[in-house]
């Protein structure tokens, strides 16, 4: 007789558990126009003071700079960032919001907040906090890049 593998049906869970967040954040933002991989690139442009270049894009999205430049054309081309000049250096090219970028930002924002409150909708304040106790203790784990 066999133990059931404990890990694997947590891991298996929270894999099926990211699909299902996947899809429900893409029923949202659709009617906004934007993927879920834009939406984070705009969410994160506003986290910085001064418009950031694509290379400070791609460390803090962890994602390799031909996948920012890819997303940043998609959203240039829908008038929600711009390209423009490093004032110190005519070389770089820095990503800034545009006013219809920042409209974007709020109505994500509330599709976001749907979509969080529809995925969570199962479970209680307390299961809540208790949810993002354990979240906070799986994020604070130093990530291994041997696996």
């Amino acid at each position: 007789m066999s133990t059931p593998d404990a890990d694997g049906l947590l891991a298996e869970q929270l894999l099926r558990l990211t699909r299902r967040l996947q899809r429900i954040q893409k029923r949202y933002l659709e009617p906004v126009g934007i993927t879920p991989a834009q939406s984070r690139l705009l969410r994160t442009l506003v986290h910085y003071d001064t418009p950031p270049r694509m290379a400070d894009l791609a460390e803090r999205l962890e994602v390799v700079p031909r996948a920012v430049t890819t997303l940043v054309d998609g959203l240039e081309t829908a008038d929600l960032v711009r390209r423009v000049p490093d004032p110190t250096n005519r070389r770089v090219i820095r990503i800034e919001l545009t006013e219809q970028g920042l409209k974007a930002l709020r109505e994500l924002r509330s599709a976001r907040r749907t979509a969080a409150e529809d995925i969570l909708a199962p479970l209680s304040p307390d299961q809540r906090a208790q949810l993002g106790v354990l979240l906070n203790a799986l994020f604070e784990t130093p990530y291994d890049h041997r696996c």
